[in-house]
């Protein structure tokens, strides 16, 4: 069943984001129009109210040239509607995507997304996208659901290297936004999935029915994980083989 699932997102996602561009091809023409360089100098990509894909995307790069090392360029339409250099935001060390490890487009980060929003029962009906590094510099989505009233009802962590989902704020059974379901640090418990990573169960104290809950949640949720991983394999897209092609 999931895999029917999974090839309707994948269909619907695919055709809805030919309408309007993705976070690649708002990459590709910084890399076209103004300068290729700045492609490999990428700080974060964002876009808000996506239906699915969102009409103007924000790239900003490192730019020892401007005041405060940042250069914010929007895009639309695929042509550069603005550039500008935001005072005091500076560039933290590491903090560069490295394009080489960029595999999935804001298209497939809609598809994993609107899967894991349908597996815990959430709806919505519009998009905001951030790609930017985690802490250890690995580039990652942060898609936030809307409704609406442009109110966001969850937030996904998505890995863009791999397309794994590592954490999920405000889904799940009617957690709030200040509650999260997240991949955890090795502790008690703790074993190893099929495809190499650990698979950690956390042992919670308290009232029993609570941790009922607390682990039925954290089921779906590396359930859902599973699912997405195989999503993932019908949106793998390399940024790099993407810009060259274009």
């Amino acid at each position: 069943m999931w895999r029917s699932c999974l090839i309707v997102a994948f269909m619907i996602s695919s055709a809805l984001a030919q309408e309007q561009g993705t976070a690649y091809d708002a990459l590709r023409v910084v890399g076209t129009q103004i300068d290729r360089r700045l492609v490999s100098r990428v700080i974060s990509v964002r876009g808000t109210n996506g239906d699915p894909q969102p009409e103007t995307w924000t790239v900003r790069v490192a730019d020892r040239a401007a005041v405060g090392g940042v250069r914010e360029i929007e895009v639309s339409g695929g042509q550069i509607v603005e550039q500008r250099t935001p005072v005091g935001e500076g560039v933290s060390a590491g903090a560069t995507i490295n394009t080489a490890r960029l595999n999935l487009d804001s298209s497939g980060a809609f598809s994993v997304a609107s899967y894991t929003a349908d597996k815990s029962h959430v709806t919505f009906a519009l998009v905001n996208y951030t790609l930017r590094t985690d802490t250890r510099g690995n580039p990652v989505w942060l898609v936030t659901l809307q409704d609406e009233r442009r109110q966001p009802v969850g937030t996904i962590h998505i890995g863009a290297n791999k397309g794994n989902v590592t954490r999920v704020e405000g889904m799940f059974r009617g957690r709030n936004m200040t509650e999260a379901v997240q991949d955890a640090p090795p502790r008690r418990g703790t074993g190893r999935s099929r495809g190499g990573e650990d698979e950690t169960e956390e042992v919670e104290s308290g009232d029993g029915d609570d941790n009922v809950v607390k682990a039925e949640i954290k089921r779906l949720f590396r359930r859902t994980k599973r699912d997405a991983e195989r999503l993932f394999e019908r949106v793998e897209r390399s940024f790099d083989d993407f810009f060259r092609r274009g």
